[in-house]
């Protein structure tokens, strides 16, 4: 921003000299003016790092050490010599007959120094730096996506292991931020950027692999190549062969077929991750631009090349060989689309569908989704239905089990709902087969709702002003530990009663955001959200989008309240943003 400058007295020198430092406050600026060693110097009299009072600091050798964290700076320019606590503002001054002089005013690029700081926040790995950087930021009119490259970009760069959780993270609270509210959406960046910055620190950097030379690049092969060199673990090989593909500038959903495919040749690929990071990848895509498809889409090779195959696992052998039952329903899917694709908009899912998806006999479960397909059920729709299921293993997760279950019932919950929002991008033979993993990763969970958890069921219909309550109930329940039962039960009240379901969602998204960031917790909401918004556009059956919300709200309440220390971090940055003076009374 821009000000007219303004010269400013601030006393005698001999007064000043005498005092050593004088505070004082003028124009919307609080500064501080040192006598030190004979020469004057004015900066602002916060510390950037946490706001404290640097008139009460100490200065040697033309150093002001703040009393608080110890940050140290230069008293001439305001510089720095910790790195995380950020530069001081720093003022011109002028000695002119024996008085002392400070002009404030003067131009400074708000943007450009704030984006400068959550570059070294990134860094850094400093929460704090990214939190004052992202207020500032989206304060000043930036949009969120400008902020999200940043990320993007840190995050495919600095972790030699690629693609990793610091970057679905902040996907997912990028596809979260249309339900929050304005300061949330802040406190949601500031989570995803943070994630990222904590994923790669330490990490080695990824080097860029070079297109293949001198060739006419055939897509068909390249996806044969890729495919072939993923099957054998060989990370190089598939890497080059994407970025062959992809400097053909071809269309993107050319690409996504690649990577769809080299992801479902093999079952449930390390519990769904491999899936489910490639849609994430895709969806950033989407909000940053096809530019950066290169770096985003080639940080997912080592997770493809390492990743655990379940049908290697005895579970996915034994006592049922569930890969044989797959390998034989995939025989069939193409004859079925075929006989299917005449009466697609004629097909309905009842009851009877979801219980046999829920129930014990996977030759029967891998029937009826064939026999869906033949009567004309998308993709899509048949992806939704199995979404479905898996969101009720989690509504109805029963207490008995192990804590660490949760994320079982998680796992399948985010892979299916992956494969909805896959097909919906790029309906595929290929990309069809995990709708299959996903209903046997359903099947396999069934112990995990033995017995089932009740979901509630109100009494009565409540009015607005209980409403309005029990949002705010709903946050007071996830105060305490293991609250589960009472999570369901006010989400049930609410809903039931009309309750406005997208400021349920909002306040959902509040609860989620005020934790210390839990990977899992992050994917449950934000794939519970997605899940609501395909049930509202989904026509196939009536389904009970409260399902959904109950299965979000007792994850959430299963995993609250945490240390919320990340929570106080934001805080502390949203109040020096608008300028509260959070020590008050220290001059």
């Amino acid at each position: 921003m821009t000000e007219e400058p303004a010269l400013i007295y601030v006393s005698t020198l001999e007064e000043l000299e005498k005092r050593g430092r004088m505070s004082l406050s003028v124009h919307g600026h609080d500064l501080v003016v040192f006598y030190h060693e004979g020469q004057v110097y004015a900066l602002d009299n916060r510390c950037p790092h946490m706001g404290f009072p640097l008139s009460r600091g100490t200065t040697k050798d033309g150093i002001l050490t703040c009393d608080w964290h110890h940050a140290r700076f230069d008293l001439k320019s305001g510089g720095t010599f910790d790195l995380w606590a950020g530069d001081i503002p720093s003022f011109p001054v002028q000695v002119q007959n024996g008085k002392v002089w400070v002009t404030i005013g003067q131009h400074k690029d708000v943007k450009v120094q704030h984006m400068q700081r959550l570059r070294e926040g990134l860094e850094q790995n400093n929460g704090l730096l990214i939190a004052k950087s992202v207020i500032a930021l989206l304060s000043s009119g930036m949009e969120p996506a400008e902020l999200v490259r940043m990320g993007i970009k840190h995050g495919i760069m600095y972790r030699q292991d690629g693609w990793g959780q610091g970057l679905t993270i902040l996907v997912c609270m990028i596809n979260l931020l249309p339900v929050l509210s304005s300061e949330d959406k802040s406190r949601a960046l500031y989570h995803g950027l943070s994630a990222v910055a904590q994923d790669c620190e330490g990490a080695a950097p990824r080097f860029a692999v070079r297109a293949l030379p001198n060739m006419v690049h055939d897509m068909v092969k390249l996806k044969q190549w890729f495919r072939h060199f993923i099957e054998v673990r060989d990370s190089d090989g598939a890497e080059r062969c994407l970025v062959s593909a992809i400097q053909t500038k071809p269309e993107p959903l050319q690409i996504a077929d690649i990577l769809f495919a080299a992801a479902t040749d093999h079952r449930y690929l390390d519990g769904g991750h491999v899936l489910d990071f490639t849609n994430k990848a895709f969806e950033v895509l989407d909000v940053v631009g096809w530019d950066m498809a290169e770096g985003v889409l080639t940080s997912l090779v080592p997770l493809y090349a390492k990743a655990t195959r379940m049908e290697e696992r005895s579970s996915w052998r034994h006592p049922v060989d569930l890969a044989k039952i797959l390998d034989r329903s995939f025989k069939e899917i193409p004859s079925y689309l075929e006989l299917g694709s005449k009466k697609r908009g004629s097909w309905k899912a009842y009851k009877s569908f979801v219980d046999t998806l829920l129930g014990d006999k996977p030759d029967e479960i891998a029937d009826i989704l064939l026999n869906a397909i033949r009567d004309g059920a998308t993709e899509q729709e048949l992806a939704a239905c199995v979404q479905y299921a898996s969101a009720l293993r989690i509504a109805h997760f029963g207490s008995s089990n192990e804590f660490s279950d949760w994320d079982i019932a998680l796992h399948t919950y985010t892979f299916s709902h992956a494969v909805q929002l896959s097909l919906r991008r790029l309906p595929s033979i290929e990309l069809l087969r995990a709708v299959f993993d996903a209903a046997m990763s359903v099947y396999l969970n069934r112990f995990l709702n033995v017995p089932p958890s009740p979901i509630p069921v109100p009494t009565a219909r409540e009015n607005a002003e209980v409403l309005d309550t029990l949002a705010k109930k709903f946050l007071e329940v996830l105060d305490k530990r293991q609250q589960v039962s009472d999570a369901a039960e006010v989400v049930i009240k609410y809903v039931k009663s009309g309750g406005d379901q997208d400021r349920f969602l909002a306040v959902l998204g509040n609860a989620l955001l005020r934790e210390d960031r839990n990977f899992h917790s992050i994917q449950m909401i934000e794939a519970a959200y997605g899940q609501w918004k395909t049930l509202l556009q989904t026509k196939v059956f009536v389904l009970d989008q409260s399902s959904v919300l109950v299965a979000g709200a007792r994850y959430l309440a299963a995993h609250s309240p945490t240390v919320r220390r990340q929570g106080q971090m934001f805080e502390i940055a949203l109040r020096l943003q608008q300028g509260a003076k959070i020590y008050e009374g220290i001059e």
